[in-house]
This record gives structure tokens, C-alpha cells and sequence, in this order.
């Protein structure tokens, strides 16, 4: 049985494809499967396009709006912060999150509550961003919640931004293998499906690890 009912306009997350980003319910179809109450979801995201999703088998998760006297509070998107832009000490402030922002790791990969090798697979799905110009463009999208990150950014400074990015990607990954430094077989399992850039980063840092 669903444990969660879906409207039109709700933002969602998909806990397993963290790099899709928050998404936006634009169409939803309920329907029955083998007598239990389902739903058919059609979900933009901003790296992906639309996706149809059954709700049962995604498991998507809720993602609040935050109200306007937490623009500057945790994790808001550049938008926002440029809305809550007022000049003088606040531009100030403003400014310091947006770089917060664009350098954040994804909190799918730093959950304490979640399984050592569920954060592993989100950490190591972020390398799939790798810097490559249409990568560095998608990964802009999703880190922003700008549908047009190059209408806000130059490219130096997104470039800038993912260097500073994939650096606290890369300390969150040793911190994660320290903790399972007698889980190998775990991190090679996970590695398997991991993207090139990932399979580097931990090849690297399994020798710091040692």
C-alpha cells in the first residue's frame, strides 16, 4: 500500500538518482495494481526532462518548498537567494550561500541515518558529473535549481564551482571508505556500476585509506 498520496505541483526527489535533482508533479494518473491503489506520475526534472514514475516502485520522497523567512536558512536554491537579495549586508550574506550552494554535496550522499552502502551508490552516482562541458551544464542545473544556470553564471565560475564541488565529493568519499575499510567487497560491488570518474576517485583514495 502507498504510504504516500501525490497532487499535481508537489516537489519530489528521487532517492535513488540524486543527480536527477527536485522535480515538479505535472500529470498524475491513479490506477490499480492486483487490487491496490497506485498512482502514474509524470515528473520534470531538471537534468532528466520528464519521467514517468509509478509511485509504489520509485519511492519518491516529498521535498517541502521552504517559506520565505528561510531563503537564507539550509540548502535554498540560487534563485531564491537572489530573491532574498537586498543590498548592503544581506547582499553579503546572500552571496556567501550561493557559493554554500553550488558547492554542497547532495544530502542523499551524507545521510547518517542511511545504510553505509546506500550513501556509497549516492556518492558515487555524483561522479557521473565529471566536467565535461554538457556534464558541467547538468550538473549546474541540478546543484542550482536553475533551469538556465549560464543565465546567472559564467562558465569560468561554474567551472570554478564544480573544482570546489568535486574537492568536498572527494573528502566526503574518504570519509566513507575509512568506515568501511573492512567492508572491500562492498565498495568493489558498488564499483561495478559506478561511472569512470568515481572508479578513479576510489582507487585513489583507497591508497590514503591504507
Amino acid at each position: 500500500m502507498m504510504q504516500t498520496v501525490f497532487k499535481k505541483g508537489d516537489r519530489v526527489r528521487h532517492p535513488s538518482r540524486p543527480e536527477w535533482g527536485t522535480g515538479t508533479i505535472s500529470r498524475i494518473e491513479s490506477l490499480s495494481r492486483g487490487g491496490t491503489p497506485d498512482m502514474r506520475l509524470w515528473v520534470r526534472f531538471p537534468t532528466m526532462g520528464e519521467k514517468a514514475l509509478l509511485a509504489s516502485a520509485a519511492g519518491l520522497e516529498l521535498v517541502d518548498p521552504p517559506a520565505a523567512e528561510q531563503l537564507l536558512g539550509d540548502r535554498p536554491t540560487v534563485h531564491q537567494l537572489d530573491m532574498a537579495n537586498g543590498g548592503g549586508w544581506l547582499a553579503d550574506v546572500s552571496k556567501r550561500k550561493i557559493d554554500d550552494v553550488m558547492v554542497a554535496v547532495s544530502d542523499d550522499a551524507l545521510d547518517p541515518f542511511a545504510a553505509p552502502q546506500r550513501r556509497l551508490a549516492n556518492l558515487l552516482a555524483l561522479y557521473r558529473f565529471d566536467g565535461s562541458p554538457a556534464r558541467l551544464v547538468e550538473w549546474a542545473v541540478a546543484q542550482s535549481g536553475l533551469d538556465d544556470p549560464m543565465s546567472r553564471f559564467n562558465r569560468q565560475e561554474l567551472e570554478q564551482f564544480h573544482k570546489r564541488w568535486l574537492q568536498n565529493v572527494d573528502a566526503q568519499l574518504l570519509k566513507l571508505l575509512t568506515e568501511l575499510k573492512r567492508e572491500r567487497a562492498l565498495v568493489d560491488s558498488a564499483l561495478k556500476a559506478a561511472p569512470p570518474l568515481a572508479q578513479r576517485a576510489v582507487r585513489r583514495q583507497l591508497e590514503l585509506v591504507r
